[in-house]
């Protein structure tokens, strides 16, 4: 059977930027018979994300991420129907999903590595369960559970940054939901700053690209930060850590300022900052969601039902195709998107 595939083309430097022309999408074949407890998937989503320009490097850097190897097929999170079968829990017409889908058209996978989706937990939106009810989500929420020791009453204020990213803009209604008092996002456009207070319940949002950050912060957060999940790391971030409280929590869920240079992860903090962090006793501990797969459970079923309830606001932006799956990555990384990055290969 004849298929399209998109591969590694080129690696862009430990120091390089990402761009679209990294990726190649190909022709390839795969065998027309399947084998005992293998299924054929058609693709229907893929994900793209910040940690993939990890995967670019000879060295991730992490001794939980392999590297994509040149010319051969990328993966990451993806979700497909099954159209052949011969696993005995799986049939056709499912819909299933994995951490490492490769970014195929139609693919033959070992139906034990696949998860089963079910499509009424977040309305049909099958997509979802790439980003607010899947790893994404589940980022957010144990992020904040685990890290940021949020409690209901405690008058809390939270700052998201990259707040309108996929993780970011879940993050701060989680961050509300679990229990903050006030919620405040960082973010690059007036149009991600107008959506994260109109549709996503921020009380405020800051444009770190007009005006001063450190002031409108000041003035946003009068009683200092308790709470700040960093999605960016940089400069953003130490004019937040230099106006947290004391014994407050920073929940390290992602470093994108940080993923095109050779530095290790989590990236060290200026002298400066780093005395500040110190001296206020702020937490300051890598998180890492796998670390956390027993209680994905009840977690995504949490995130599901917020969903539902109309408590959990999504946003998606949805490129068509899969030769553009390199495009929408570039972009992603640029920060084109709002909310999740998602690929559409087939209807």
């Amino acid at each position: 059977m004849i298929i399209q595939r998109v591969v590694l083309n080129s690696r862009p430097g430990k120091n390089g930027v990402p761009v679209a022309e990294n990726f190649r999408l190909e022709q390839s074949t795969i065998a027309d018979t399947i084998e005992a407890g293998q299924v054929r998937v058609r693709t229907l989503y893929l994900s793209v994300d910040p940690y993939m320009r990890c995967r670019m490097n000879e060295d991730t850097g992490s001794d939980y991420l392999l590297p994509w190897q040149l010319s051969e097929v990328a993966d990451g999170g993806g979700i497909g129907v099954v159209e052949e079968s011969k696993h005995d829990n799986l049939a056709k017409g499912d819909f299933v999903t994995s951490f490492t889908w490769p970014w195929q058209t139609v693919a033959i996978l070992d139906g034990s590595l696949l998860q089963k989706l079910v499509p009424q937990l977040v309305n049909g939106r099958l997509s979802y369960f790439l980003g607010a009810a899947g790893i994404t989500g589940l980022t957010a929420l144990l992020g904040i559970k685990e890290k940021g020791h949020v409690a209901v009453g405690a008058n809390q204020t939270m700052v998201v940054s990259g707040a309108a990213g996929a993780c970011g803009s879940l993050a701060g209604q989680i961050g509300r939901l679990e229990g903050c008092s006030r919620v405040v996002g960082i973010a690059g456009t007036d149009e991600k700053c107008s959506i994260l207070v109109q549709e996503m319940g921020f009380d405020a949002a800051i444009n770190y690209k007009k005006g001063n950050v450190a002031e409108q912060l000041r003035e946003l957060c009068p009683g200092g930060v308790d709470v700040y999940f960093d999605n960016v790391g940089g400069d953003i971030s130490d004019t937040v850590i230099s106006q947290m409280n004391q014994n407050s929590h920073i929940i390290l869920s992602g470093q994108i300022s940080q993923y095109n240079k050779d530095v290790p992860y989590p990236p060290p903090l200026p002298p400066d900052i780093e005395k500040i962090q110190k001296e206020r006793n702020i937490t300051r501990e890598r998180f890492l969601v796998l670390n956390y797969m027993d209680k994905q459970e009840a977690s995504i079923l949490q995130l599901c039902q917020w969903i539902q309830e109309g408590k959990l606001k999504v946003r998606e932006t949805v490129v068509e195709g899969l030769a553009n799956i390199g495009a929408a990555f570039q972009s992603m990384m640029n920060g084109g998107n709002i909310g999740k990055q998602i690929v559409s290969v087939s209807k």
